[in-house]
């Protein structure tokens, strides 16, 4: 089974990115699942002087992604900048190595926000990740206000979507085809 860990980089109840995450859990093959992670709300600002005195959180966070075989991000764009909470997030396993090698992709539900992604590739190329370039699918939803189940009505929506998981999938298989082979 290929197990999925999924971040919003959004705490909005409405929030369009986390209504496509919770679309991509449902529209898995058979050998995969897609988990949201739940405590995006609960991870503390972090601080430096913090480290080895994790909050649970943070520790969930952590073991989550080491056992993801793969991460999808969907997180919107302010002010031409990624998010606190995503940024937050990150800064607390910046040199855990949870992310290294991983595949990695990026929701984009929207084309106006170039910026952020740009953003956030840097930042999680620079973790180690594997983020992936054709498996990374901006949207082009005209509204903050789509629901899961819209989302799951909306052709270009789930072709993508299952663009997506086809490429993590193969990612992964490329990754344990790379690690068999050393």
């Amino acid at each position: 089974m290929i197990h999925v860990l999924a971040l919003s980089g959004s705490l909005r109840a409405s929030s369009v990115n986390t209504a496509l995450l919770r679309a991509c859990a449902r529209l898995t093959p058979a050998d995969m699942n897609v988990t949201l992670f739940e405590a995006m709300d609960q991870i503390p600002l972090f601080n430096p002087d913090n480290e080895g005195h994790e909050t649970s959180a943070v520790l969930l966070l952590r073991e989550a992604l080491k056992n993801a075989d793969a991460v999808i991000i969907a997180s919107p764009e302010y002010a031409h900048g990624v998010t606190g909470v995503i940024k937050n997030a990150l800064d607390w396993i910046v040199g855990s190595g949870e992310l290294e090698a991983k595949p990695l992709a990026l929701l984009n539900s929207s084309k106006r926000s170039t910026h952020a992604p740009a953003a956030l590739r840097e930042t999680l190329t620079i973790m180690g990740a594997h983020v992936l370039d054709s498996g990374s699918p901006t949207l082009s939803l005209s509204s903050n206000q789509v629901s899961e189940e819209q989302a799951l009505a909306m052709p270009d929506v789930t072709t993508a979507l299952q663009g997506m998981l086809s490429a993590l999938a193969q990612a992964i298989e490329a990754r344990a085809l790379e690690c068999n082979a050393l």
